[in-house]
């Protein structure tokens, strides 16, 4: 009986903590060419525990009446200690008026994956129907094969806001340990694209995710001639283990821009 309420003592001493260490930022919301509705964004883990089955809901307002609700999951199957996650909400039907949204996670405490997969050169490029992209290459420093292999990126405006989310696999989308690939991630929306300044990276395989610190890089953004530099992520933490779920009570509250 001691054992079982000291448990119950540390469980509602540490929880709230993990919530409040895990959460979304820089969400924005925009109309895309094909009518979609889209709310793009970052999920910051500054727990000391990846994370996995990582859900972001939300429910749109009309006045104080819920209109409509929907989920997604994050881009990467992982988010280790210190990294972000990246989510893109679509609604293509229509939902009628909305005056705000609310913004939920929900996710697991989960194992690690071992960090060999490293970006070591992105760009952006400028294609021949006024479209844009950003390439490079990957690398796999493991000693295993990594398989479904992706990158993702997540494009920033002048103030930091996720503006739009992309990803694409390497071609082949495996990669032999000790082996470089190439990627290209294209940015379809155009909508967004005049707004683009900044853009992070991360990648990850079935066996492996991202290394904690991305190389250097640069790049010029064509469009609108603004210049674009790789944000770096890095994870300082130290990864520990754990298992168990957690959902996050705390709503975000976000106006429509």
């Amino acid at each position: 009986m001691k054992k079982l309420s000291l448990f119950l003592i540390l469980l509602v001493f540490t929880v709230p903590n993990a919530f409040a260490e895990v959460y979304i930022d820089n969400d924005h919301k925009y109309l895309g060419d094909d009518g979609t509705i889209h709310i793009v964004g970052e999920i910051i883990n500054e727990s000391d525990k990846p994370i996995n089955q990582v859900n972001v809901i939300a429910i749109f307002y009309s006045g104080d009446s819920s209109v409509y609700q929907t989920s997604t999951e994050n881009l990467t199957s992982m988010i280790m200690p210190g990294m972000k996650g990246a989510f893109d909400l679509m609604v293509t039907e229509d939902i009628g008026h909305v005056d705000y949204y609310l913004l939920d996670i929900d996710f697991k405490v989960t194992q690690p994956k071992d960090q060999m997969i490293e970006i070591t050169s992105s760009e952006f490029t400028h294609g021949p129907l006024d479209n844009i992209a950003i390439q490079g290459t990957v690398a796999n420093n493991g000693d295993l094969t990594a398989n479904m292999v992706r990158v993702i990126a997540t494009l920033y405006d002048r103030d930091g806001n996720v503006v739009a989310v992309s990803e694409a696999r390497t071609e082949p989308d495996y990669l032999r340990a000790n082996d470089e690939s190439f990627f290209v991630i294209p940015i379809l929306d155009k909508t967004q694209t005049d707004k683009i300044v900044d853009y992070s990276l991360v990648a990850e395989s079935e066996e492996y995710t991202a290394v904690p610190e991305f190389p250097l890089g640069s790049g010029v953004l064509l469009v609108a001639s603004l210049s674009a530099y790789i944000a770096l992520t890095k994870n300082p933490s130290v990864v520990t283990r754990g298992l168990g779920h957690l959902s996050n009570p705390r709503w975000i509250l976000t106006r429509l821009r």
